[in-house]
């Protein structure tokens, strides 16, 4: 069986952190970890699944080295490939913008996302319910999104 690509920034503190508990409730043996900030189109068509880490950076930005990627992405063949987004963003700091990079983000996977689901990673949210996990549907992009807090 095939590695799935934890593909994030090796350089961030949130996303890494996020990325890390991922990577231990999948198993070290089921997932690969790939820094997104030096992956080719030649290395990233190496994998058939994906979960991309995607932080959103000042006021909804996606980070440098998602952004430049994305042209390579419109001239790669994803058909057949699953991906699975999580993000984390400042909902106190910037509530206007909360975790706006996955949704600038996520439609170049739209057609490929695993059963439409984006996980939202933060260390505190107003959004959470009594169980400590809150889902809703974004209407205009079609998925679910599913909170789970770091700690």
């Amino acid at each position: 069986m095939s590695k799935v690509a934890l593909c994030f920034s090796f350089n961030t503190n949130k996303t890494s952190l996020a990325a890390k508990k991922i990577a231990e409730a999948f198993g070290q043996t089921q997932v690969e970890l790939v820094n997104a900030e030096s992956i080719t189109p030649e290395e990233f068509l190496s994998y058939k699944k994906y979960i991309l880490g995607v932080p959103t950076w000042f006021d909804g930005e996606l980070p440098n080295y998602w952004d430049e990627f994305i042209p390579a992405l419109e001239d790669l063949d994803l058909k057949g490939r699953k991906f699975a987004l999580f993000g984390n963003g400042d909902q106190k700091g910037y509530p206007e913008n909360f975790v706006d990079g996955i949704i600038v983000f996520a439609p170049s996977f739209t057609s490929s996302l695993i059963t439409g689901a984006i996980w939202l990673i933060f260390a505190v949210s107003k959004c959470l319910n009594a169980s400590g996990v809150t889902t809703f549907l974004v209407d205009a992009l079609g998925f679910f999104l599913l909170f789970l807090p770091l700690k």
